[in-house]
């Protein structure tokens, strides 16, 4: 399902319960930006919500990816060049080490590290949020107010810690430290969006009274 937040901020939902999928966000301004585009083969719900924008994947001029779990980051080798494809200098380099034959992950473009990403005229903060996998970023766009969780924070749940890579005290901090960020949405790698910054403050306060016990 595809739904505009705002002037220039979409969501590509991903609702089928039958098959694993995250959801994709884009930034459609002077640049065009893709967050975490999913599964190869269930990459269509992403062009059906492009279609509606009259966009198609020749259109994205970035892709970002928040870590580096297949059910991110398969669909980056749909993208030809110039599209540019980014995500964490230590999610790329702990995955590539644990790359299979079933599942080489793609070679980015750019290797991003915590600090500002001006992509156009977007403005990015980079966050090192690591827990859910070793190198997990979050992305932050300060002007907006939306944050992009990947699978740290969702609506009432946080992301695993018991996967290779993950650990659970790093990513009690990183929930911490997104936690103190201006946010009114919450674009996080599955399940709802959460939108108001009453909401979204309350959606971490819940994070930490209940989850921070398993962690």
């Amino acid at each position: 399902m595809m739904i505009k937040i705002r002037d220039g901020l979409y969501a590509f939902l991903w609702e089928s319960s039958r098959e694993n999928n995250s959801n994709a966000f884009l930034i459609h301004e002077n640049k065009t930006i893709l967050f975490d585009p999913g599964y190869s083969h269930l990459f269509s719900h992403v062009e059906r919500g492009l279609e509606k924008l009259d966009l198609s994947i020749e259109d994205i001029d970035v892709v970002i990816a928040t870590h580096g779990h297949p059910d991110h980051i398969d669909a980056a080798t749909a993208f030809g060049k110039p599209t540019l494809f980014m995500m964490g200098k230590e999610e790329y380099e702990y995955f590539y080490k644990l790359g299979s034959p079933s599942f080489r992950i793609p070679e980015p473009d750019v290797l991003l590290q915590e600090g500002e990403l001006n992509i156009g005229s977007v403005q990015l903060q980079i966050l090192q949020t690591p827990g859910h996998s070793p190198g997990s970023l979050c992305l932050y766009w300060p002007e907006r107010k939306a944050l992009f969780s990947g699978d740290v924070a969702f609506d009432r749940s946080i992301g695993r810690s018991d996967l290779p890579g993950g650990n659970g005290r790093l990513l009690k901090e990183s929930l911490q430290r997104i936690g103190q960020l201006d946010v009114e949405y919450l674009l996080p790698g599955h399940g709802n969006i959460v939108t108001g910054r009453e909401a979204v403050r309350a959606n971490f306060q819940m994070i930490e009274s209940y989850w921070f016990s398993y962690l």
